[in-house]
């Protein structure tokens, strides 16, 4: 068995599902009995980067790209680094982190490699039979069982929270630079500029603590105590759907299935039901605080600590309780 991970980079620093990624696929090695895993890096003066992944993760290699071809992302470029170098190695398994980019071409990718494709995966156990990979389905109402069958390669993406970056292993892995024609790596799109949505839009998947407004906290005027708690935490402030379509704070602030995944140290859902639209997106959270007045609330399921109790009435006490503690 031999397994490879694709690492994504942007100007040069690892992006956070990829540290997600390299624990996934260490954690697969290990339930397989492969050897090392192999990383991949793609990109245009990354040797620095590539150096730095060989020296902080267990690795057999760390394999890299470096061309002005793959300076810009491009599913061109990517497939045309990305297809010789995995046909000729064959590795049996190559990983991915489940991003906006890997979507755009991984099944592409899959295709000009004749390779089986499984996305998004949440969890694999090594059952009768082989092993078995959980991923969601039906917008996350669902999870489904899959069982690779037949031989050749597999592309697996992973979803962001589901294994812990935390969990990669430290240690060191061979520096090699990817063999091939980058030559042929041909852009098929020309960037014209990159632009932030709305110009103010808020990447929740980079925030350590966050704390999440559900419909519970009854209308965008009381909203102040949700504040005043990020605040004392330095926290981003999120929320469910309800919340959103009612005006109370801006779209890219949504957390679940239609918004953004995140994979916090921290998330205190404040008046948040539990429904799985939602926690799709925050279920990878290492610590979760629940407030709810609702003693069946589904968010309880999730949760490391669960307090039952109106949340005008419980968040300004825990805000005053951490500011005390600061002092």
């Amino acid at each position: 068995m031999k397994i490879w991970v694709v690492l994504q980079q942007k100007e040069g620093e690892l992006h956070r599902m990829s540290r997600e990624a390299i624990a996934a696929a260490q954690q697969l090695a290990a339930a397989t009995g492969a050897g090392a895993v192999d990383a991949l890096i793609l990109g245009s003066g990354i040797g620095s980067l590539a150096e730095e992944v060989a020296g902080a993760y267990a690795l057999g290699a760390v394999r890299f790209a470096d061309h002005v071809n793959l300076a810009n992302y491009t599913p061109g470029g990517y497939v045309g680094a990305l297809q010789p170098a995995i046909a000729t190695a064959a590795p049996d398994l190559v990983l991915f982190p489940h991003t906006y980019q890997s979507v755009d071409y991984m099944a592409r990718l899959a295709q000009a490699l004749g390779a089986g494709l499984l996305p998004e995966i949440t969890a694999f156990e090594d059952a009768e039979g082989g092993m078995l990979f959980t991923r969601p389905v039906l917008g996350g109402k669902l999870d489904a069982k899959v069982r690779i069958r037949g031989e050749g390669t597999v592309l697996i993406s992973i979803q962001s929270g589901a294994f812990a970056a935390d969990s990669a292993q430290a240690g060191s892995g061979e520096l090699v630079a990817l063999g091939g024609d980058l030559e042929a790596a041909k852009p098929d799109r020309e960037i014209l500029g990159v632009e932030e949505v709305g110009g103010e839009h808020v990447d929740l998947t980079k925030a350590e603590v966050i704390v999440a407004a559900g419909r519970g906290v009854g209308s965008g005027e009381k909203m102040k105590v949700i504040e005043e708690l990020a605040e004392v935490l330095g926290a981003e402030i999120a929320a469910s759907r309800p919340v959103i379509d009612n005006g109370w704070l801006e779209r890219d602030r949504q957390i679940g299935s239609s918004g953004q995944t995140v994979a916090p140290k921290l998330y205190i859902a404040a008046g948040i039901s539990g429904a799985i639209q939602h926690t799709v997106g925050m279920k990878g959270a290492s610590v979760v605080v629940s407030v709810n007045k609702d003693p069946g609330a589904p968010i309880f399921n999730l949760s490391n600590y669960g307090i039952v109790g109106d949340l005008h009435e419980v968040l300004p006490a825990l805000t005053e309780a951490i500011r005390q503690a600061k002092e």
